[in-house]
């Protein structure tokens, strides 16, 4: 009997895009876009991902991902930790071959995610609305296999994501820092200019598919 059956996800969408942004910008990419979230952040671009979607059992999702013939995966939101069964998704993946990374807020712990995951934390800046609910913990589970990312809408943000960077030694402890911008309320060339005049050791990133696609669904 296979071991998967009867083991199902609620998924929004699963698609092949370019990643967009983090570590394998560029990269062609196939997205498994769970739905659901137990955040709001106040500049979110998924709101389509919070209700809704598709109930599939895991073989269904993962035949669905191998049509695409392509090396790299994301797991991504809504919250995918929000989803118990997304853990299982994400092991299966790798023990299929794929490259697979995990984009979370880091709400949700992560300690039990795939080591062999990237997993992308999306730790919530004031403005977001939502830092309060950053998980604090998770940063001790981090390696350098892993990447933190701070989306920064206001110089507020900005002094804020600096100082959790010393607080707890992300530079050192994360395999990539990533600072970018809120898309259309920050102007990307002003958090370029602070980051270099600071000599932050972070780097910046705009998302590519934002670029490309003006933010489509499934691209």
């Amino acid at each position: 009997m296979d071991r998967h059956v009867g083991k199902e996800l609620r998924i929004t969408e699963i698609f092949h895009s370019l990643q967009g942004e983090a570590r394998t910008v560029g990269v062609p990419t196939v997205f498994v876009r769970l739905t659901g979230c137990p955040l709001r952040c106040v500049w979110c671009d998924t709101e389509y991902a919070f209700s809704g979607g598709e109930i599939l059992e895991l073989p269904q999702v993962l035949e669905r991902v191998a049509a695409y013939g392509c090396d790299h995966v994301c797991v991504t939101g809504g919250e995918p930790l929000a989803q118990p069964e997304c853990l299982e998704l994400l092991s299966e993946l790798c023990d299929q071959g794929y490259k697979v990374s995990l984009e979370t807020s880091g709400a949700l712990p992560i300690a039990d995610v795939d080591p062999r995951v990237s997993r992308v934390m999306d730790l919530k800046a004031p403005d977001s609305g939502e830092s309060h609910r950053n998980l604090w913990d998770n940063l001790a589970q981090l390696t350098q296999h892993d990447q933190v990312k701070f989306v920064i809408s206001s110089r507020t943000d900005y002094d804020w994501a600096r100082f959790k960077l010393d607080e707890f030694s992300l530079p050192g402890r994360v395999g990539e820092v990533l600072f970018s911008p809120t898309h259309g309320q920050l102007p990307p060339a002003t958090l370029a200019q602070w980051l270099l005049e600071d000599r932050v050791p972070a780097r910046f990133q705009i998302q590519l598919h934002k670029l490309l696609w003006n933010d489509a669904p499934g691209r």
